[in-house]
């Protein structure tokens, strides 16, 4: 039901859009809340996320501590950006669970095993967020020839148009120390990345 809806939301809707009706369209934003107060690998997944579904994305924090990401567009792309964020997170769930079982995990012990599937998990959203980006530049050489405009340039003006009446301000975090990688988990989880298969859903 979740790929059927998004290859609904982002192929079919772009189809029908024009410049005109694009300005008119109001934004929204959409809460997915993660249930973590620490950010996790697949979180570096949300930003190829939203850039594949031409909206933003932000991080917030509760006031439990709780973290929760905000996509914010359009409202065809921001639901389509949520179905995305839930199908790799069932992927990210489903290729862990297949790692506990591999050799290179079964082959280590204690932290060492934690140190592994973290790499892991790097490695697989390093590899959707690749496949992300190569899939956004097929889809959007397709429908600038279908639309005959630069349909993502209209879309990002109106969602900074809306976030600047809105009077959204953000600020950035440096990034934190990086831990040991273990770089044959790491291989493994960027290769698993490369073969999520988000086409069949997008109906690509």
């Amino acid at each position: 039901a979740a790929s059927a809806k998004v290859a609904e939301l982002l192929d079919r809707h772009d189809l029908t859009l024009d410049e005109v009706s694009v300005r008119k369209s109001a934004c929204e934003g959409v809460s997915v809340d993660t249930g973590r107060r620490r950010r996790a690998p697949v979180d570096a997944c949300n930003r190829p996320v939203a850039d594949f579904c031409d909206c933003r994305v932000w991080l917030e924090q509760a006031h439990s501590g709780a973290l929760r990401y905000i996509f914010f567009g359009l409202k065809a792309d921001v639901e389509a950006a949520r179905l995305l964020h839930d199908l790799i997170e069932a992927a990210f769930e489903t290729e862990t669970a297949a790692f506990r079982s591999s050799e290179i995990y079964l082959s280590l012990r204690g932290g060492d095993r934690r140190a592994a599937l973290n790499s892991f998990q790097i490695g697989l959203a390093s590899g959707v967020s690749a496949k992300l980006a190569g899939l956004k530049k097929a889809r959007q050489a397709a429908r600038s020839k279908t639309t005959g405009f630069d349909l993502v340039a209209v879309k990002h003006s109106v969602v900074n148009e809306e976030m600047d009446k809105l009077g959204l301000n953000f600020t950035t975090r440096a990034a934190s120390s990086r831990s040991m990688v273990y770089v044959e988990a790491y291989e493994a989880g960027k290769a698993a990345g490369s073969q999520f298969e988000p086409e069949a859903a997008l109906g690509l």
